[in-house]
């Protein structure tokens, strides 16, 4: 929601700049037909056929005579591109602007457009993390380098769901290592969500799989360690009280048999004061 807002008001700031007469006025007088094909691409765009405008931006950019003009007419074809979901076709446009007009005043709009595109690219993180993982580099950056942009807050909100994405990757490979009994494996995949991801929701999980994995190696003190650790920063968690009762199994057991024992000795007394009163 935060994209779709974002492009539409940058759009129509665009539209409206582009429409004004005096990009045409201040035009040099043999330069009418550099202007002209950007026109085509503005009129294409404004019928919402991008494909076509995104080729006419960029034949008038090669052409323009004014800097800022053939900026914009490279920033625009990029637009269009990333419009119709050619990520590729706008990444390489929008490299291609950073690198010509590195001092232009959309600098930071075309790298967030960047971000946006390889972002909308992740399919499965299951299956590849490469995706997520450059993404995740691009949104630090852009963040450290300009903290302080509309743009920002939206690619702040995209990291936090890519590290949640990368911890539940984690979490996925813990499990076979456990599940498989690749115990070393499985406490190392563990850890990484435990110490980079650790303002993500597979914290907790993490902790008690590392329970687990620590109970089924005999570690025992490590594991209460860790519970204890879990138990404190989500003391209402329903992990907590899974590893509370893998604990406290042989607790339990203990005192059922201490239970059942105490039963029949009170059954003994009971029989045992029958017997005596039917003895008197």
């Amino acid at each position: 929601m935060y994209r779709k807002f974002f492009l539409i008001i940058f759009l129509f700031i665009i539209i409206t700049e582009c429409s004004k007469k005096e990009v045409i006025s201040n035009k040099p007088p043999d330069d009418k037909e550099s202007y002209k094909i950007y026109e085509e691409g503005l009129e294409a765009m404004n019928k919402g056929e991008f494909f076509f405008a995104a080729n006419k931006f960029s034949e008038a950019e090669k052409i323009l005579p004014v800097i800022e003009h053939s900026a914009k007419a490279l920033l625009m074809s990029s637009f269009c591109f990333y419009t119709i979901n050619f990520h590729e076709e706008a990444i390489s446009s929008l490299e291609n602007f950073l690198r010509k007009y590195p001092a232009d005043e959309n600098i930071q709009y075309a790298s967030y457009l960047i971000i946006l595109s390889n972002y909308e690219q992740i399919l499965d993180e299951k299956k590849d993390l490469d995706p997520l993982l450059k993404t995740k580099n691009l949104i630090e950056d852009y963040v450290k380098k300009y903290p302080d942009t509309d743009y920002t807050m939206d690619l702040k909100f995209k990291l936090d769901l890519i590290q949640n994405q990368l911890a539940a990757k984690q979490i996925y490979i813990a499990k076979y290592y456990i599940q498989t009994q690749k115990w070393i494996p499985a406490i190392n995949r563990l850890k990484v969500v435990i110490n980079d991801y650790e303002e993500t929701i597979f914290v907790e999980e993490a902790l008690h799989r590392l329970v687990e994995v620590y109970y089924n190696l005999g570690l025992i003190g490590e594991a209460e360690k860790t519970a204890k650790i879990l138990g404190y920063n989500y003391n209402s968690s329903q992990w907590y009280e899974n590893s509370y009762l893998l604990l406290n199994k042989d607790y339990k057991k203990e005192q059922k048999m201490l239970e059942k024992k105490l039963k029949k000795e009170d059954r003994g007394l009971v029989r045992k004061t029958i017997d005596k009163i039917l003895n008197k």
